[in-house]
């Protein structure tokens, strides 16, 4: 008797700040696959790490490369994770099964990134204990709540934030996705500021697909498990089927998993 397929692996990769924790409510949602939660340099059992392009580069490496044979490998990251999953797959086109950018289709060249750079510049001034309580506040005023609110992170994880913001705005963009030849499930809140220019990332991709997670923000895959999970197994089934040649986009959806839209499919949308 031949041995069973093995699940497919679902690699999870934290925002800014956050760490692994960020996803502990996720393998009972997605039991259909093998979920491996890293942490970044400079995050959660990596803080005191420093945080370089290439050092957080080689974690992505090792969770994606240390499966076994014949296992699919899908690579989800939210937004700095999202980021660094981009430029993952830019450097590896053929070998993902399916990529998930959550909160990451915002063009770090676009004008309003002199916000984030701001903020950055900021921080040494306020502190990041002062930083990190007024970021907690705030991210509980939009909604995280319960278990995912009480492990909100202190500010150690702040000393990778200059770093990490800087590599992104130097070497992220819709460009790096041109190559990528898997399915890209592009995911945003619908109030997430960070899903300004999700059409020009679907429109470099070969394999897009944009779902928006109705009334969350940036901070969805901590206020609206149920939802982003099911986006997930969304990847994991288009990777099942493997890659078309060329596809239509499948355009902007609302994502309830009480309520499964059918997918529409629309012509590729113009960049505005």
């Amino acid at each position: 008797m031949k041995d069973s397929a093995p699940l497919p692996r679902l690699v999870l990769v934290h925002g800014t700040r956050m760490s692994a924790a960020q996803w502990d409510p996720y393998p009972a949602l997605i039991p259909g696959a093998e979920v491996v939660a890293v942490d970044l340099p400079g995050h959660g059992s990596r803080v005191s790490e420093p945080f370089t392009v290439a050092a957080a580069l080689a974690v992505l490496d090792a969770a994606v490369s240390g499966r076994p044979p014949g296992q699919g490998v899908v690579l989800a990251g939210h937004s700095l994770g999202g980021y660094l999953a981009a430029l993952y797959a830019q450097a590896h086109p053929d070998g993902l099964s399916a990529l998930v950018l959550l909160g990451a289709s915002a063009d770090p060249s676009h004008r309003l990134a002199v916000v984030y750079r701001g903020f950055a510049a900021l921080l040494p001034r306020v502190g990041a204990a002062r930083m990190a309580r007024f970021t907690n506040a705030v991210v509980r005023r939009l909604g995280v709540s319960g278990a995912a609110a009480d492990s909100l992170p202190d500010g150690a994880a702040y000393a990778a934030l200059p770093a990490a913001w800087a590599a992104v705005m130097a070497a992220c963009g819709p460009h790096l996705l041109r190559e990528v030849g898997c399915p890209v499930v592009l995911v945003n809140g619908q109030w997430d500021q960070m899903r300004l220019h999700v059409r020009r990332y679907a429109a470099a991709c070969a394999d897009p697909h944009v779902v928006t997670v109705p009334r969350a923000t940036h901070f969805a895959p901590l206020t609206h498990p149920d939802e982003v999970a099911a986006a997930l197994r969304t990847a994991l089934r288009l990777a099942a089927q493997g890659r078309p040649s060329r596809a239509a986009y499948h355009g902007d959806r609302d994502l309830d998993p009480r309520h499964p839209p059918e997918r529409r499919q629309h012509a590729r949308p113009r960049d505005r």
